[in-house]
């Protein structure tokens, strides 16, 4: 029987034009451009406008992945869209997409695994090829975080960003090229680290018995530790599946969340600065929309030639985590 995988022939990216830079932000809480930059790594973040939703970026992501794959909207059999962000909780975006872009024969799925949701859309698309069903699949990260966020927290606000990247898996007979392995996790115990209080039906209080606001909540100190865990753990897992070792590794694309935890997993990789991408300086944290964001632009600069083996790898809300080792092609 043959044996087939998944590899990715396009990817495109979409950004807000509003920039909201450190200096910016020092006008509006007590805070740094040095301390931000020194303790995240980030010097400025997107901001979408009133009349951008979305679907909007997801839509522009998803138009550039097909462009540059050469297919037909109409070829696409599956569109998954990673977000915890979306315009309505129904109908999803991946619908809205559908329609945006003519994929009139695609089914449609968003995947919510919050910052680990691109991961989790990878592995989905993944399973979907490789078991001969599809051929074609779409899979978009996309995230407007900056509609959530508390902007007189500072240790929040000074985080998140807006924007979208997408990739558009295929089918590849050669199982040595495209997708070789992948590991996802979860620990629902620590649900409590990571919180978007009232985004749902359940709803959060204070103590003092007024509705909490809607804004991301997070205990830092722990998030980081279990990230930099769960992100090395995984890393490590989906090289062993292939049979490789962290020597073999091209490029880690990680989350883009923080750049001491991004620092914290090279260094336990043993991987140098030249083979780990990093763009959150220009973005902050656009959850589940930084590795493909991150990864088309790695395409752009021509930081992948064939062969090379690349690693993503997310953690995020949900606990949840993933990795997936790519044989470039």
């Amino acid at each position: 029987m043959q044996s087939l995988t998944a590899k990715i022939i396009g990817v495109g990216k979409a950004l807000p034009e509003k920039r909201l830079t450190n200096a910016d932000l020092e006008q509006m809480v007590e805070t740094s451009d040095e301390w931000i930059s020194k303790r995240v790594g980030i010097k400025e973040r997107r901001i979408a406008q009133d009349d951008e939703y979305n679907s909007t970026f997801a839509t522009t992501a998803a138009q550039a992945a097909i462009q540059m794959a050469g297919v037909d909207a109409k070829e696409i059999d599956f569109i998954i869209v990673a977000t915890t962000t979306p315009d309505t909780v129904y109908p999803s975006v991946a619908c809205l997409v559908q329609h945006n872009i003519g994929a009139v024969n695609a089914s449609v799925l968003d995947v919510a695994a919050a910052c680990t949701g691109f991961v989790y859309g990878a592995a989905l698309a993944w399973g979907m090829i490789k078991s001969g069903l599809m051929k074609n699949i779409l899979v978009i990260g996309s995230e407007i975080n900056t509609a959530f966020v508390d902007w007189s927290d500072r240790d929040t606000c000074i985080l998140f960003g807006d924007g979208a990247g997408a990739a558009l898996f295929t089918v590849s007979d050669d199982a040595n090229k495209g997708v070789l392995s992948m590991e996802l996790g979860g620990d629902g115990s620590l649900k409590d680290l990571l919180v978007l209080p009232n985004s749902g039906s359940r709803k959060y209080t204070e103590p003092d018995g007024s509705p909490s606001l809607r804004a991301t909540r997070m205990s830092g100190n722990e998030v980081y530790k279990n990230a930099v865990r769960h992100m090395n753990e995984a890393a490590l897992a989906v090289l062993a599946k292939a049979g490789l070792t962290s020597e073999d590794v091209s490029l880690l694309i990680a989350h883009q969340a923080n750049i001491r935890i991004i620092d914290a997993v090279a260094k336990r990789l043993k991987l140098p600065a030249e083979k780990v991408f990093i763009n959150i300086e220009k973005y902050g944290n656009t959850s589940a929309a930084t590795v493909p964001l991150a990864l088309c632009e790695a395409v752009e600069q021509e930081r992948l030639k064939p062969g090379d083996i690349l690693v993503i790898d997310a953690f995020g809300a949900g606990l949840t985590w993933g990795a997936m080792a790519i044989r470039w092609a």
